[in-house]
């Protein structure tokens, strides 16, 4: 009887905190599995590990906020699904702020939190002041500014013709 040969595959790791476990002991078992299941998820098509940038997620807020916070919320899906991190400010500060009284506050802190972020994704056909805004900025920090409708297809910009003004 002959005897087979085994096909080895050596791996180069680089130990870093990602490697290690809560008391600081090399731990390779969780890094690999998640480094697999990333690998067979890329094979899909799906990003579900690995480096996803921040993005700044641009549509209005106030008016029917209700209905203008379902929207945000559909968007930030729509960002999480093509391998982003959505940030949508809209949908975090009026947890604890008021719009009615610290409107400006939240439009400053909105501003700290674009800066932070990679790309501004505009939705919609309505540009609020807020929006117009936190447009401007990332344009001035030359940040790249992407443009959506509200059935979620990319465009090259708002339509001024087409393009309803909001507070």
């Amino acid at each position: 009887m002959g005897t087979k040969n085994a096909l080895t595959q050596e791996r180069v790791i680089v130990v870093t905190d990602e490697t290690r476990n809560r008391e600081g002991y090399l731990d390779m078992t969780p890094f690999l599995a998640i480094k697999d299941m990333a690998k067979k998820e890329s094979r899909k098509g799906v990003k579900t590990f690995g480096f996803r940038p921040v993005v700044y997620i641009c549509s209005p807020y106030s008016g029917d906020t209700e209905a203008n916070t379902e929207k945000a919320r559909r968007y930030s899906r729509f960002a999480v699904d093509k391998g982003m991190i959505p940030f949508a400010p809209h949908l975090l500060l009026p947890q604890y702020m008021s719009e009615e009284n610290e409107r400006d506050l939240a439009l400053f802190m909105g501003s700290v939190f674009l800066d932070k972020c990679a790309e501004l994704w505009v939705f919609g056909n309505t540009v609020s002041t807020g929006m117009a805004g936190e447009i401007q900025r990332a344009k001035l920090k030359d940040k790249t500014v992407r443009y959506f409708d509200e059935s979620l297809n990319e465009t090259k910009g708002i339509d001024a013709a087409k393009q309803e003004v909001c507070r």
